[in-house]
């Protein structure tokens, strides 16, 4: 983490590796992560409020009936990254969204049942550790589900970063200050299940 970052800080304590079962959080995320790929995640955390203005709060609703005159006003955004393929891929995400809320009730329900097994994850998470991690199967078995789908932007890479960020797994270090209050949260979640 970026010395004295105060912004970037507050995304690792109180939001990094947390679960969530918010709908519009977890498509949000799924979007930004989108937009980070080739970039770093400060460059997008210090942007995310211009994201949402521009991406109408991500609510995928809305977002799915985007036309091509939204996208040229956001092509010309200079308050988010003007990346045309990752703006467009954004509204496909949206319509492809809708049809898995259609068929398992929520996109958390859809995500959690991708949460890894702790039996494949190591038992203690040094950096060294967390530097040589893979993605584990459950994201690029994630990936590829997304991808048949007809989602873009979602490689495995991608996905994983989306993982650890939902709290779908804790890659918090062993000593760092969040793994112990990250891994409550856990336990204490109640997992999305299909409606």
């Amino acid at each position: 983490m970026p010395s004295g970052d105060a912004l970037y800080a507050d995304y690792h304590d109180c939001e990094w590796g947390f679960p969530v079962a918010d709908d519009r959080r977890l498509f949000e995320k799924l979007c930004l992560e989108g937009f980070q790929s080739g970039l770093s995640w400060r460059m997008i955390l210090a942007r995310r409020d211009a994201f949402r203005s521009a991406f109408a709060n991500f609510d995928r609703d809305l977002l799915a009936r985007f036309t091509a005159k939204d996208i040229e006003r956001l092509v010309a955004d200079a308050s988010i990254v003007r990346h045309r393929g990752k703006i467009t891929s954004v509204r496909n995400n949206a319509q492809r969204a809708l049809d898995i809320v259609s068929e398992h009730g929520s996109l958390a329900a859809y995500f959690w049942r991708f949460e890894p097994s702790k039996r494949h994850r190591p038992r203690h998470f040094s950096r060294d550790t967390l530097t040589a991690l893979a993605p584990p199967d459950e994201a690029a078995a994630l990936s590829k589900d997304l991808k048949r789908r007809g989602f873009t932007f979602v490689g495995p890479t991608t996905v994983y970063a989306f993982m650890q960020a939902m709290g779908l797994v804790n890659d918090h270090v062993d000593d760092c200050h969040v793994r112990q209050a990250a891994e409550k949260a856990r336990g204490a979640f109640r997992r999305p299940r299909a409606g």
